[in-house]
């Protein structure tokens, strides 16, 4: 699948690592560093902009060595890029540790994945069909 995609940046543009990769990564494209104290929320820009076909959207993830050696991860995990936003992919990191953590330019904050999606149509009912486990929820499927 080809998208169209504008690099403002002076990153190279996202790029799986493996063949079995599913999420590329997502630089940081900033004039200056950027402290992320803790517990503090930035949206840091990529220079990146996309046109998504519809039925397709785009989503970033938190990168797996940020948030397991840094504690830094994205806000609003999976953030989602509509198929109708033409605006600049921004990533939302949160510092969830007890350390100042710099962003530099270029450093690799977040992960794209390209997904397909399906839209729904609503058919209101007055009765839902049986299961087992029925209005079970949160934890009731004894999961510890």
């Amino acid at each position: 699948m080809q998208i169209k995609i504008i690099n403002k940046s002076n990153h190279a543009l996202p790029h799986y690592e493996t063949i079995a990769s599913a999420g590329m990564d997502l630089r940081a494209n900033i004039q200056d560093s950027i402290i992320l104290e803790p517990m503090a929320r930035k949206i840091v820009p990529t220079g990146l902009f996309l046109e998504l076909p519809i039925g397709i959207e785009a989503q970033v993830r938190p990168r797996s060595g940020l948030a397991a050696k840094k504690g830094i991860t994205v806000l609003n995990a999976p953030g989602t890029v509509d198929a109708d936003y033409r605006g600049e992919i921004g990533v939302i990191l949160i510092n969830l540790s007890s350390e100042n953590f710099i962003i530099e330019n270029g450093e690799r904050i977040a992960q794209l994945v390209i997904a397909k999606h399906e839209r729904a149509e609503w058919k209101e009912v007055e009765i839902l069909s049986e299961t087992a486990r029925g209005e079970g929820g949160f934890g009731s499927t004894g999961v510890k």
